[in-house]
């Protein structure tokens, strides 16, 4: 018989962007002055658009891929060859560092290997996060029942340590941004 994850069942409702979004919409509500004061730092929140090289990179990938003989398909384990060879030309070898391209990964992302890291490690593993911190990292130690009881209150899990970062920054917010809004 299947049973479902029970830590799911732990995560709290609201997710942290749409939270932001809202807080953002209350100050600039209240302080309608401040509005071009503000730095956004939510999800989507970019200030320029992607660059024309991307651009042109972007359509030449999806012709690629809409013709069998250029078509790729999933990549391998480490990435594909080629993708790989590129990097370690460009990005090390030209600036003189001897990498090869046997030495480079090439994943679907940073955030999913920050998500995944945690499996090498047992259940009972207290994690500590950068606070404020991206919420898949702590969502995914939920998921995986490392994080304790939420206490929605303080906006914290209990076996999770909170590291602040104490860098001034100016928010968009009138709070400070972390996953415990």
């Amino acid at each position: 018989m299947f049973k479902i994850n029970e830590n799911y069942l732990k995560l709290p409702g609201s997710y942290l962007f749409s939270t932001i979004a809202k807080k953002v919409a209350a100050y600039q509500e209240s302080y309608p002055d401040k509005a071009g004061d503000i730095i956004r730092l939510g999800i989507g929140d970019v200030t320029l658009p992607i660059a024309p090289a991307i651009v042109e990179a972007i359509h030449r990938a999806a012709e690629d891929m809409g013709r069998a003989e250029t078509f790729h398909g999933y990549a391998p384990d480490l990435g594909y060859a080629f993708l790989r060879e590129v990097i370690a030309q460009k990005d090390y070898k030209d600036r003189g560092c001897p990498v090869e391209a046997d030495e480079i990964f090439v994943s679907d992302g940073a955030k999913s290997d920050c998500g995944n890291i945690q499996e090498i490690f047992s259940g009972d593993c207290r994690i500590a996060v950068c606070d404020p911190v991206y919420p898949v990292y702590v969502d995914s130690n939920v998921m995986a029942g490392r994080t304790g009881e939420y206490d929605g209150a303080a906006g914290v899990w209990s076996n999770v340590i909170y590291m602040p970062v104490r860098q001034r920054m100016i928010l968009s917010l009138s709070f400070p941004l972390s996953s415990r809004i």
